[in-house]
């Protein structure tokens, strides 16, 4: 988790002077669609749902845009059927790239993402040849402003957490897939305010780089980052200082 909350925190500031909040709907929107077809419309019945509800909500999309696009997975409004898609390759200096997509086309997906790859220095591999170095986990970013550590601990770890770090003015609690709701539900009844949640895939390893190398590697995170069906990228690439510096 090493820079988790000073990566997110940057990426949420960029989006707001980018212009790039539209970017942000859709991509949760299309979450909410695939959510709402798999699971139904129901956010109690269905986790991954009421977390894209949760986005959508600490991201100002409109209460109406957010019941079109479940009724638009529920089949209630006609839509295009997205599929989800992950692609995993190789990004300049050896650094592993996963990327999550819902996409309604796979053949455009796949030959952008293959193209973005081999543009900035990269290459994209076959399934498996770097999922094994990220592990799938919950995360939840806590403000640390009136919250007690050890009080959160006990907490968080009796729901099923694994770690709890103070980083950046905020706690960061990691847990497993299959405890998130849990985790989720005693922060909810014990109303501790969450500032940002989800599940992600973390870097087993790291490798740090600087100077030309860490700007060719951020290069290639941005432009995957950029395309209208990717939803998520991960990387290997080690979130120290001179990363952020250079990504902010």
């Amino acid at each position: 988790m090493a820079g988790h909350n000073k990566w997110s925190k940057i990426k949420r500031q960029k989006a707001v002077t980018d212009g790039r909040r539209s970017k942000s709907w859709a991509r949760i929107t299309r979450d909410i669609m695939v959510a709402s077809r798999e699971g139904g419309g129901d956010t109690s019945m269905n986790a991954r749902l009421a977390l894209a509800v949760d986005k959508a909500k600490s991201e100002n999309m409109p209460k109406d845009n957010i019941e079109r696009a479940i009724k638009r997975g529920t089949g209630e409004i006609q839509s295009a059927d997205y599929v989800e898609m992950t692609y995993e390759g190789f990004g300049p200096h050896g650094i592993a790239v996963f990327v999550e997509a819902l996409t309604d086309n796979t053949n455009r997906t796949v030959a952008d993402v293959r193209h973005l790859f081999s543009k900035f220095g990269g290459s994209l591999g076959t399934n498996g040849s770097v999922s094994f170095q990220f592990d799938r986990k919950g995360y939840f970013d806590i403000p640390a402003a009136g919250n007690d550590e050890m009080a959160l601990f006990e907490l968080v770890a009796d729901a099923g957490a694994e770690d709890l770090v103070l980083e950046e003015g905020s706690f960061s609690v990691t847990c497993p897939v299959e405890a998130f709701g849990s985790v989720q539900n005693a922060l909810d009844s014990a109303g501790v305010k969450v500032e940002e949640s989800g599940l992600e895939r973390i870097a087993t390893t790291t490798s740090s780089l600087g100077g030309d190398e860490l700007k060719a590697v951020l290069k290639l995170l941005e432009r995957l980052e950029e395309h209208q069906d990717v939803q998520s990228v991960y990387s290997t690439l080690e979130m120290d200082d001179a990363a952020m510096e250079a990504i902010s």
